[in-house]
């Protein structure tokens, strides 16, 4: 309650019932009591009030009302700790959680020993990971109220987090012992114990962790996590056979699980291939149904007792007809030899199952089933897809059809061969036919969107998907809301191959809201976790949120973002009259009237389409605004417009917001590096760009597109002329660490030597011969466009970013040779529309290579 600006009893009792209102949402009885105090001349401008009425519209959506309200509160009471608390939550509100914090400080300054306010504290501190402050304000919440668990436990945490395990142990302790003796069955006080277990193992006490695990047995609810740790410690604590007893029982438990038998191995020292198959083989005739233990023995076996092994998995396997059976058995694909065996084995059952119907020519018993045929059909078209010999792989798959033409997978197995044949429209076509069998399957119509959007056929993917989105709402915002980030990622890489920029900026900026999202929804569990005592879940959703962005679907997005980026400040866009004079300068009075009618049925269309969204868009506030919630409304975001964001006046610095997280979070990826660097030399920044490729070469100095970073790197460097001494002085040190001394030609020269089976390093190489020397331009050509038998990494991608690099004029003048080229590709993939199109266009060829290898040219 006000100190410096007390109210009388009667709008005292209105205040506080203007307090109750805000808890319990009724907001609008809460806006009658503000009016009543308000609209007496005495407390017209009574600050308390003010702030209370303003937080009260914020609920209630009206944000630039209430931040006046609240800020009118806060001048006309700087020493209220409700004004300042007040103004603290509608910054919270508005994400903006350091001035959240500024305002809770002051706050506490008028009223140091307000619980609410520190409580808010704490979680906005925890959130933005500023631990020494959350640690203490737990310790002022701990002296405050010692008889609550979530005291004890939060100030614990927090020395945790600090990674001070000895006081957080010693507090947990402390609290424990002031603990009644607990209920047979208690989760809670289980959890505790088991939390209090996980903070000795991070502190290395493996021997403590062990006997508080013995002590507190009967404690402790969660059998299964008991086992587990106790085999772990064991195991780190060198006592191995006690630990491969309690690994046998949990495999006994769960006989499916790979990392029972991975501990195992290991507590058992099984090395030698007969002493671990041995086991394996137990293992199986305890569990016959079981895959597990006959799958493994199949990764470390050789020779012919991997010949006799692999027999009996897929027989089992085909005999039953199981689907996956290629996935389980593909990360074998690595080892030719037991690729060679497989490849035997099957076609060896094609022969005998059509002479004997059964898997080998001399066995006895029982014919196999009619279908054992259907799939050995369907793995060896896997198989041979999987080494990209398309076309015994397509004769397969029609064998499987001629057989059951009905079968889904099948249809589903010819469309993913025909993708990487390089045909997406035919594969498409096969995909929508699979999709027809079975209009009910979401897989199969995912699956299908998404091979259509690598057709580029956005609205046809939209309309499949509409199938399971969301009644009353477009297709393309049921899946935002559902932050469906295979579909937008898919759609920036369309929207990129089509050059619409601005639409696939607002993807790949959708993405990267969502990614925030999930890190603004970490906020709930703050309070939740501690009072439901779920502690080793909690820590481990913030150890994940601190590495959220280091997720495979940010890095997709974010790369495309950069790459997008990098060709808008290489070729910004034109004005949209520009655009126009000059896409109507060459066209006839009937080909432009024609063209006129088409802007004006797309723009008509384009008009009737925001319409929707703006109505269904102020349905859903309306809606939003009638189920208020107690909880602060997040900020509205700034809606994304494709037009401006494709016309951005910082392109690299646009780039940069997205290159951070990579860097901080993706520094082992090589791609990372690169991209910087593309971006830096633009910039011209001498340092970055040296930090760049010094990072990148630590990552993977064998990298194809940092080996150009290099070359470019050195001749950039010399060409700048005299640098102050202190630039000079580290770059020359860095330099001499990573180049070895040599010369780009030396360095260029080396790497094509080093890597002459590959292609994708030939023509790396090849093309920074051709820019150090244009001389060289026969055998740098003569080099990349090598189709060779032995060469490694020939696959239809590689061989596309060679005839890109030869359309887009990486090797200068090569009209004839560019012909030639396109008819071996097209002889190597018969299929690949990419090689079917004319030889002499090449602006489009060239827009794609730029996108794609980010223009360092």
């Amino acid at each position: 309650m006000p100190t410096s600006n007390p109210l009388p009893p009667k709008e005292n009792a209105l205040f506080k019932r203007i307090l109750k209102c805000y808890e319990q949402k009724q907001y609008k009885n809460g806006l009658k009591f503000a009016k009543q105090i308000l609209s007496n001349p005495k407390f017209s401008e009574h600050g308390e009030t003010l702030a209370m009425k303003g937080l009260t519209l914020n609920c209630l959506g009206r944000k630039e009302e209430a931040y006046d309200y609240v800020r009118r509160g806060l001048r006309n009471d700087l020493k209220s700790h409700v004004c300042w608390h007040v103004y603290g939550l509608l910054q919270r509100s508005d994400r903006k959680y350091e001035e959240a914090i500024k305002c809770y400080r002051n706050a506490l300054k008028w009223d140091k020993d307000n619980l609410q306010i520190l409580r808010d504290l704490s979680l906005l501190q925890v959130q933005m990971r500023d631990l020494e402050g959350y640690r203490d304000t737990r310790y002022q919440l701990l002296v405050l109220r010692p008889g609550q668990r979530a005291s004890w436990i939060g100030y614990a945490m927090a020395y945790h987090l600090l990674k001070d395990y000895s006081m957080a142990l010693r507090i947990l302790e402390e609290f424990r012992k002031t603990q009644s003796q607990p209920k047979s069955h208690d989760y809670e006080h289980s959890e505790l114990l088991l939390y209090q277990n996980m903070v000795m193992r991070d502190a290395g006490m493996n021997q403590e962790a062990l006997q508080q695990l013995d002590h507190y047995d009967l404690q402790i609810v969660d059998r299964l996590s008991v086992s587990e740790t106790t085999a772990e410690i064991q195991l780190e604590l060198g006592r191995k056979m006690e630990a491969s007893s309690i690994y046998r029982d949990l495999i006994n438990r769960n006989p499916e699980n790979w990392a029972y038998y991975r501990g195992y191995e290991r507590s058992m020292a099984l090395e030698d291939p007969d002493e671990r198959l041995k086991f394996y083989k137990e293992i199986s005739e305890q569990f016959p149904r079981a895959t597990t233990p006959r799958r493994l023995p199949l990764t470390f076996t050789t020779g012919d007792t991997f010949r006799t092994e692999v027999d009996r998995f897929l027989q089992n396997a085909l005999r039953k007809g199981v689907p996956p059976l290629f996935v389980v058995l593909r990360p074998l694909y690595t080892d030719l030899d037991k690729v060679k065996i497989i490849e035997d084995l099957a076609l060896g059952y094609v022969d005998c199952l059509k002479d004997t119907g059964r898997f080998d020519k001399e066995g006895s018993g029982d014919a196999e089933p009619a279908t054992a045929l259907l799939w050995v059909y369907y793995y060896l078209a896997h198989h041979f897809d999987q080494k990209r010999q398309l076309q015994r792989a397509m004769e397969f798959v029609d064998l499987g059809l001629e057989h059951t033409p009905l079968l889904i997978e099948l249809y589903v197995l010819k469309a993913k061969i025909y993708k990487h044949g390089g045909d997406v429209d035919e594969a498409v076509r096969l995909m929508d036919e699979a999709q027809s069998l079975d209009t009910a399957d979401r897989y199969i119509n995912s699956k299908c969107a998404k091979y259509m959007l690598r057709a580029n056929l956005l609205q046809e993917a939209c309309d499949m998907c509409s199938k399971f989105t969301r009644e009353g709402v477009s297709a393309v915002e049921s899946l935002n809301e559902m932050q469906c980030m295979w579909f937008q990622t898919e759609s920036v890489a369309a929207y990129q191959r089509m050059n619409k920029f601005g639409d696939a900026l607002k993807k790949c900026h959708e993405v990267d809201r969502h990614f925030t999202e999930i890190i603004e929804d970490q906020f709930d569990f703050h309070t939740y976790c501690m009072r439901k005592m779920t502690l080793r879940a909690y820590v481990s959703l913030l150890r994940l949120e601190d590495k959220l962005r280091s997720h495979n679907f940010y890095f997709k997005a974010a790369k495309m973002a950069i790459q997008i980026y990098l060709h808008l400040h290489d070729h910004p866009l034109a004005d949209s009259e520009q655009d126009s004079n000059l896409d109507t300068e060459n066209l006839s009075p009937a080909e432009l009237k024609k063209m006129k009618r088409k802007q004006r049925k797309a723009q008509k269309k384009a008009e009737v389409e925001q319409q929707k969204q703006k109505a269904e868009m102020e349905r859903r506030e309306q809606n939003k605004n009638k189920a208020a919630d107690s909880e602060l409304d997040g900020p509205k975001e700034e809606e994304l417009v494709p037009d401006k964001l494709a016309r951005t006046e910082e392109p690299l610095e646009q780039a940069i917001k997205f290159l951070r997280p990579l860097q901080v979070l993706a520094a082992e990826n090589v791609e990372t590096h690169t991209q910087a660097y593309d971006i830096y030399s633009r910039k011209g920044k001498l340092l970055l760009m040296l930090q760049s490729i010094k990072r990148g070469f630590a990552a993977c100095p064998t990298d194809p597109k940092l080996h150009t970073c290099l070359v470019h790197f050195h001749m950039f460097v010399k060409s700048q002329g005299d640098l102050p001494t202190p630039v000079r002085t580290v770059i020359g040190n860095e330099m001499s660490k990573i180049y070895d001394g040599k010369d780009p030609k030396t360095l260029n020269d080396d790497f094509l030597r080093q890597h002459s089976n590959s292609l994708e390093h030939i023509l790396a190489g090849g093309s920074m011969m051709y820019k150090l020397d244009p001389k060289s331009q026969e055998r740098a050509v003569s080099m990349v466009t090598n189709l060779s038998d032995k060469l490694q990494g020939r696959s239809i991608e590689n061989v596309t970013s060679v005839y890109r690099s030869l359309c887009d004029g990486s090797f200068g003048e090569c009209d004839k040779t560019i012909e030639e080229y396109q008819k071996q590709c097209h002889d190597l993939f018969p299929h690949a529309h990419a090689f079917a199109l004319p030889a002499c266009n090449t602006k489009t060829s060239a827009e794609g290579v730029v996108l794609t290898n980010g223009s360092l040219s």
